[in-house]
Order: structure tokens, then sequence, then C-alpha cells
């Protein structure tokens, strides 16, 4: 019987496979229609929330975050700052980004280093309870970690396409469940909390 970790790499694949499948301009149109759910994320002005730019055949969020901006959301960016961590960066349109590594882009030192309230997490895959599976590398996990050690509670929203759903994610002890989903088809809220 595979361990968690093998089953969690082979359902990351399968999941990314699919979505890497997609059609290039299916995915965009669907990446635009979700900037309309910019009022049920952040319905408050001056709420920060934490973006991400897109990588490879992720969902783009880049007209999401800009419709939170428009509606008076301070928008930010993950910026990797080694091996473990990422630290939130405020991002305005037309700001100079740098490379983070893995084909993503984040402001540079210069910004203002921010603690969202909600944080729009990437993943590779997720399961009908909030569970996902990341990229492998933990930087969402020891963030929100470290936002809950500073006393922050963040409202937590997966991003991903429908395709990415898996039957069920594997439980490991330093899971992050993530309580709400945002796909094509709207925004899932998940009975399980933070």
């Amino acid at each position: 019987m595979p361990s968690p970790k093998d089953l969690k790499r082979q359902l990351r694949r399968d999941a990314l496979a699919r979505r890497d499948a997609l059609d290039p301009c299916w995915r965009l149109e669907q990446s635009l229609a979700m900037a309309d759910m910019a009022d049920d994320i952040a319905p408050d002005r001056g709420t920060v929330v934490s973006g991400f730019w897109p990588m490879r055949s992720e969902v783009d969020i880049r007209p999401l975050m800009s419709a939170l901006s428009d509606n008076g959301a301070r928008v930010c960016l993950p910026a990797i700052l080694d091996k473990t961590t990422i630290e939130f960066r405020e991002f305005v349109d037309d700001m100079a980004l740098i490379d983070m590594g893995f084909g993503t882009l984040g402001p540079g030192e210069e910004a203002e280093a921010l603690d969202p309230s909600i944080l729009l997490v990437p993943l590779a895959a997720f399961d009908h309870r909030g569970h996902r599976i990341g990229y492998g590398a933990g930087y969402y996990d020891r963030a929100i970690a470290k936002l809950l050690a500073k006393g922050h509670s963040p409202r937590l929203i997966g991003v991903a396409f429908d395709c990415q759903q898996v039957p069920l994610v594997p439980d490991e002890p330093h899971d992050v469940i993530i309580p709400e989903i945002l796909t094509e088809s709207g925004l899932r809220r998940f009975l399980t909390p933070l």
C-alpha cells in the first residue's frame, strides 16, 4: 500500500495533468469569469487579500485581483524569501515584479509586507472536505502557521479548476484544511473548520 506522501504525489500528478489538458482559451474565459466573485470574497474596503501570480496552467487570478483592488481591497502577493519562507507584499497595478522562481513573479523588497486577512491559495488538488494538495514545498502551510502564531486567523480560499478535485486527499498531521474553494463552478464552502 502506498504511503500518504506517495499517494499525494500521484494525485498531484494526475490532477495537474487534467488541468494542463484544459483548452487554454477555456481556462482564460473561466479565469475572467471568476473575477465576478470579488464581492463575495472581499466585500469590505481595505481588506488585505493575498493573491498569487499564476504559473503554468493555474487559474489566472489576475483579473480577480484587479477586481478586488477596484473594490478597495489591498492586494498582496507572496514573495519567496528562501527555500522555506514566503511573506506577503503589497501589489499595485503596474508595479514592477521580480522573478520569484518556480515560474512566478512577486513584488520586490521595496513593497510593504502585509498580514492578509484573506488568502487565495493555489493548489494542485482538493477533495470534498477541503483537504488540499499543494505543490509539495509547504510554503503556504508554513505561512498560514506563522499568521496563526501571530494571532491572525485568515480566511482561506483555495483556487482551482473543478477537474482538480480528487475523491480523497490522504490526511497528514501537518495539513492545513481550506474551508472554501473557488472554481469555475463558484465558491464552495466546506463545514470543516480551520
